[in-house]
């Protein structure tokens, strides 16, 4: 993004991501990325993510994902970015797809305001009428991290990918309160970033069980940020909020039930 833009650059948002593989111990980790597409003052940056087993040499993909990056301001005005060069058959199509997920994306944020906005009305409860749902409650779990150097960018802002790493924590904890065993993360929904946070700043992470899907389980995870004063103040900034879904398999591989549960 920064090759592209020739100014410091900052992730504004994810699309969902899709993990296919795991990782493991051992295996080699293949990062590629490019600027699909520059519109006025962001940019798309493909990043494909496969895993090399060194014994067999197969390669497999992990995930294929999409951020949008925005030039930090220089002074008031917003920096506009110059259009990205095609060069094969393969850039032409990404940058048309580009275009397109955008637009999806700016419709889905809009689609799940209207949706809260719904939800949130005066007297509108979910309620579970199953005898044996279990309570959401024993499942909210809550983790304090510390903003160090090496959490954070060459800019002082902490790491996307490290607020990611904390949130699939406590995720998996909250999740694994539900299914009793290891949860295996298979999705991260709606992942953006409403605002930066910086070295020194505590974050608290809130996750909790929403709702479970026979063999998946959708887990809510919301971040907050206090610089000192704010910490002192009880003033936080609300950065992050994503939704990661996981599931779960026994000893033979089969994917196991979750339970129904009630909020």
């Amino acid at each position: 993004a920064e090759k592209h833009a020739g100014v410091s650059c900052v992730t504004a948002s994810m699309d969902d991501i899709q993990f296919e593989e795991a990782a493991r111990v051992g295996q080699i980790i293949v990062i590629r990325t490019k600027v699909n597409r520059a519109f006025k003052t962001s940019m798309e940056v493909g990043i494909k993510v496969t895993v090399q087993d060194v014994l067999t040499n197969a390669e497999k993909i992990v995930s294929v994902a999409y951020a949008t990056y925005v030039a930090k301001p220089v002074g008031a005005g917003k920096v506009e970015l110059k259009p990205v060069q095609l060069l094969s058959a393969e850039d032409h199509l990404e940058h048309s797809l580009a275009s397109e997920r955008r637009r999806i994306r700016l419709g889905y944020v809009q689609v799940f305001h209207k949706l809260m906005q719904e939800s949130n009305k005066e007297g509108d409860f979910y309620t579970c009428e199953e005898e044996d749902a279990l309570s959401t409650e024993h499942t909210h779990v809550q983790s304090t991290e510390l903003v160090l150097p090496p959490h954070a960018n060459h800019h002082g802002n902490t790491f996307g990918g490290q607020i990611m790493a904390w949130m699939q924590t406590v995720a998996s904890i909250s999740a694994s309160r539900l299914c009793r065993c290891h949860p295996i993360l298979k999705s991260v929904n709606m992942f953006k970033f409403w605002g930066p946070s910086f070295v020194g700043d505590r974050l608290v992470f809130n996750a909790i069980v929403n709702n479970t899907f026979h063999n998946s389980v959708e887990v809510g995870v919301r971040v907050e940020a206090y610089n000192c004063e704010e910490w002192i103040k009880a003033q936080p900034r609300h950065i992050n909020s994503a939704f990661l879904i996981f599931n779960a398999v026994n000893d033979k591989g089969e994917l196991l039930t979750f339970p129904r549960v009630k909020p």
